[in-house]
């Protein structure tokens, strides 16, 4: 599994609650799409059983921090970031992709609209997990990917 969060904006027991929700899954891996916001939040990822793969958001402003956080459990970079991971090809922003999607993508991740949405063209898969921290749409939200199936659980915390 592969667990897909965004937005978390500080909001530590949220946090908290995604990293508990993802170490139950055995997530391999989890991807954040920007506004951790601050390294003391950053920290709590810290926690997770897997490395963790970000991309900085509008509201990061204190990168170098973020950066030096994250380097004890995985990765935060200026989006878009390209990887892969289980077979499957990411592409991880912040910002929602525009058409045209990214060829030869089979995963693209964002988030910065708070909106949670699962969309499929063809065999890639585009994810939004919503928002963790709750603050704009009242739900705290993250998802879930199995990248056996390409099949995607967004679940409310």
């Amino acid at each position: 599994m592969i667990g897909i969060m965004s937005d978390s904006h500080d909001h530590l027991p949220a946090m908290r609650q995604a990293v508990d929700l993802f170490n139950r899954a055995g997530c391999s891996l989890v991807i954040h799409a920007g506004d951790v916001v601050a390294p003391f939040a950053a920290r709590e990822l810290k926690n997770l059983r897997c490395p963790v793969k970000a991309v900085f958001g509008n509201c990061d402003g204190e990168k170098e921090g973020l950066a030096e956080v994250f380097r004890a459990f995985g990765q935060i970079a200026a989006g878009p970031l390209v990887f892969i991971h289980a077979h499957l090809r990411f592409h991880v922003s912040h910002y929602p992709v525009e058409p045209p999607l990214p060829a030869r993508a089979d995963v693209v991740v964002f988030g910065h609209t708070h909106r949670a949405q699962v969309n499929r063209d063809g065999n890639l898969v585009v994810v939004n997990p919503g928002e963790v921290c709750g603050w704009v749409r009242g739900v705290s939200t993250v998802a879930i990917l199995d990248p056996a199936t390409l099949v995607v659980d967004i679940i409310p915390l």
